[in-house]
């Protein structure tokens, strides 16, 4: 159901005034009408209006004027300009100052309608992104964002574990997310004051990694020109995050466990050990169980750091998490680039969550990224997703068996009245993917005995 507009009519012909109220209040909506440009500024500066219809030439100014005072006080207000047929290059002018559109007279109020329909999906993204942005500010960390019911344990037990200095293993598969919840324990706990320091054993070459997490005094071997902390000394009191666990040298392991248990660690070519306080938190995209099967995983050392195990859910199955998600990601990439992006038109939400996500909330930060950059302001649409975003119809996943026997005509006004209920009867939008005009879909309705 498309949202009530407040539409703004600005006209010195008062039959047109009247005849266009009436129509706008028949559809739904609430209407005002005034008769000159000083009357429309101070209609505008009482209350707000989702769209302004508004003649080019007016009295007491031109509706072109009018139009440039809109744009310097408000970019996304909807503006429809109205002109007589003499008037086109007025009109050309005023969509060259940022019209969002032109009507000539009389008006084809199916193409006003149309208009309208357009504009009420974007009232609705609007309102939609607004929602999504309170419920972030609501959000007890923004590293820890969802609703569903497996985000809502795993920020419990984030809770409970952040309250202890006990360590923790974090699976799940790449993007899911692994370092962000780590980071977030880190920064509930009481070490948030102190360092977090995270270390990923799969992107550090073999022959380095022990003094990588070590440490090493000059001299320790070719090339250690000087003393180098390692990574325990350089989290003490903080956090230490251990990223893909799984793929650190197994020969490695039983050094890691003795520090471990001891408390104590000791640089490579150095005579003494060095006492730290640092948790531990590790990670791996690896089940653990055959990790440690495959011989991958010394079962010692799990049990060491396994006293607690977060699961990371993949995106793909917190579906309902994923609008929360883009409009975090979407706000914080606006600020980053300085574009005036607001939220995600409803065309392009529902190509996000009839996506599969293979990369997880990584692809998804990255697509955001991608959309608020190439789309600069207003509504990141369809059209400005990745192209392998842009081909994925949602619904398409589902198929519709049609019983033998089926007419070319019932198989049509299946798909046009699935294409309506996908869409939310916006009419303008289900003519667009159909390949239609919406005088083709009303004329179509009509033919179904609906209401057009």
């Amino acid at each position: 159901m498309q949202p009530r507009l407040n539409v703004l009519v600005v006209d010195d012909e008062p039959a047109l005034r009247e005849v266009l109220t009436l129509r706008l209040q028949d559809w739904g909506h609430a209407a005002r009408a005034v008769g000159s440009v000083g009357e429309a500024e101070r209609e505008l500066a009482l209350a707000s209006a989702d769209v302004v219809l508004c003649d080019v030439v007016l009295p007491g100014g031109s509706g072109l004027g009018l139009l440039l005072r809109i744009r310097e006080r408000d970019l996304r207000l909807p503006v429809v300009m109205m002109t007589a047929h003499g008037n086109v290059d007025l009109a050309v002018d005023a969509m060259k100052a940022g019209a969002t559109d032109f009507l000539t007279k009389p008006i084809d109020h199916q193409m006003l309608q149309a208009l309208l329909q357009t504009a009420a999906a974007d009232v609705a993204a609007r309102r939609r992104s607004r929602e999504l942005d309170a419920r972030l500010a609501r959000a007890d960390h923004p590293g820890l964002l969802g609703e569903t019911r497996a985000m809502r344990e795993l920020q419990g037990t984030v809770a409970l574990l952040a309250s202890t200095d006990a360590s923790a293993i974090v699976t799940g598969e790449s993007g899911t997310g692994k370092e962000v919840v780590a980071r977030a324990i880190h920064e509930l706990s009481a070490r948030r004051t102190k360092p977090f320091v995270a270390i990923n054993a799969a992107a550090i070459p073999e022959g380095l990694i022990e003094s990588e997490v070590f440490g090493h005094e000059q001299g320790a071997f070719t090339g250690a020109l000087r003393a180098r902390a390692g990574c325990f000394e350089l989290a003490e009191g903080g956090t230490l995050f251990l990223d893909e666990l799984a793929e650190m040298p197994i020969a490695l392991q039983p050094k890691l466990l003795r520090v471990l248990e001891d408390g104590r660690a000791r640089r490579l070519g150095a005579s003494r050990d060095v006492q730290f306080d640092v948790r531990i938190i590790a990670a791996t995209n690896r089940s653990p169980a055959q990790a440690i099967r495959d011989g991958r995983l010394r079962e010692d050392l799990y049990y060491r750091l396994n006293v607690f195990e977060l699961v990371m859910p993949p995106l793909r199955e917190r579906a309902d998490d994923i609008p929360l998600l883009a409009q975090h990601f979407l706000r914080d990439f606006a600020r980053k680039h300085a574009m005036p992006v607001e939220g995600m038109a409803e065309s392009a939400r529902a190509a996000l969550l009839a996506h599969a996500w293979p990369g997880n909330v990584r692809e998804l930060r990255n697509v955001v990224e991608r959309s608020v950059i190439v789309a600069r302001a207003g509504l990141v649409e369809r059209r400005h997703l990745p192209p392998y975003l842009q081909a994925i119809r949602p619904g398409a996943e589902s198929t519709v068996t049609l019983p033998a026997g089926t007419t070319l005509a019932d198989a049509e006004r299946l798909l046009i009245m699935r294409t309506l209920e996908r869409v939310n009867d916006n009419k303008a939008e289900a003519a667009r993917q159909l390949g239609l005009d919406v005088k083709t879909i009303r004329n179509k309705l009509r033919g179904y005995g609906k209401v057009a």
